[in-house]
């Protein structure tokens, strides 16, 4: 197939057109930075921009949207903007181009009101409930997609939980420097049980949904490694692969909380260089249980994961020794 994927540079997005090259497909990536990827057509341009979409989106047969603005704090019209407007861009330029299959990615925090998420099923988005303006406009977004299914235009939307693995900076990465600063706490007791998802099975996933469009469009699906464990054992395991120190203090879940309010506050006065060190969201995640019933998922992407928790944290350490190496 002709392949655009949109968000390329990112660590999902690079890994997802890296995937798709290798296996023969004609892949165009579309960012404002180069990819970096072997092999693909890079277009320079912004989702938001309908000139650069409608030149990316010229004779594909089909789309992996990852574009979006990820962040826990900003403002709330830079996620409309993306999240939203850039979906909708995206979508208009693809239906009007005639491409045929439309791979949305999603968060499952779409569908997350702040309680724990037990063994439960692909939920529907919802905006209203979604905390946080991330979670808020990648439902919006999400909605967006799947009302534009039809049957020429097959949209299956994929929702990764916590993607991680060798090269992610956005998670690994955060936790491993706050943890060797000694500024990674547990909230409450670290006993919350928390799904990940490895990226090759993320990327493998997103595969399936592309192959699959035509026989699961209008659907979302969540996706993860299936295999749910404790946070403190979750960051224990990524601290050790990195050669980090795992979290050794606790702050009570309500305390994180409402010192995640103090510092959204004070971040929306004199935003910080990097991401805040807590907000409400984050405090939320890391004190609640959050998995999913994958048995369904799994049989109508036709799809299962391939690395599991244990090896990909080998992956991880084998990655993060080399890398130590390379700066010697």
């Amino acid at each position: 197939m002709k392949v655009l994927v949109t968000g390329a540079s990112g660590f999902l997005g690079r890994a997802v057109a890296s995937a798709l090259a290798a296996r023969g497909d004609d892949v165009r990536t579309l960012q404002r930075r180069p990819s970096g990827v072997v092999g693909v057509a890079d277009v320079r341009g912004d989702v938001t921009d309908t000139a650069s979409v409608r030149a990316a989106v010229e004779g594909v047969d089909a789309i992996v949207h990852l574009a979006a603005k990820v962040s826990l704090v900003g403002a709330a019209a830079d996620f409309d903007r993306v999240n939203v407007g850039g979906t909708r861009t995206v979508l208009r330029e693809a239906r009007a181009a005639g491409v045929r299959r439309f791979v949305h990615v999603s968060s499952p925090s779409v569908a997350h009101a702040g309680a724990s998420l037990v063994g439960d099923p692909t939920l529907p988005a919802d905006p209203g409930r979604a905390r946080g303006d991330y979670a808020r406009t990648k439902a919006a977004g999400e909605r967006l997609a799947l009302a534009a299914d039809a049957p020429d235009f097959a949209v299956v939307v994929v929702r990764p939980h916590l993607v991680w693995g060798p090269g992610d900076v956005q998670l690994v990465g955060r936790i491993v420097e706050r943890a060797r600063r000694r500024r990674l706490p547990l909230i409450g007791s670290g006993s919350a049980l928390i799904d990940t998802t490895y990226v090759d099975n993320a990327v493998s996933a997103l595969v399936a949904a592309l192959d699959r469009a035509d026989a699961v469009h209008g659907r979302s699906f969540v996706v993860t490694n299936g295999e749910p464990r404790p946070v403190a054992e979750l960051l224990a395991g990524i601290c050790a692969a990195c050669g980090a120190p795992a979290p050794s203090w606790r702050v009570p879940a309500s305390l994180a909380r409402t010192a995640g309010g103090v510092v959204e506050a004070a971040w929306r006065i004199r935003p910080g260089r990097d991401e805040p060190p807590m907000t409400r969201f984050l405090a939320e995640q890391l004190s609640t249980a959050h998995w999913f019933d994958q048995r369904r998922i799994r049989a109508d992407l036709e799809w299962s994961p391939t690395v599991t928790i244990d090896e990909g944290l080998a992956l991880l350490a084998a990655w993060s020794a080399e890398s130590e190496r390379a700066k010697t």
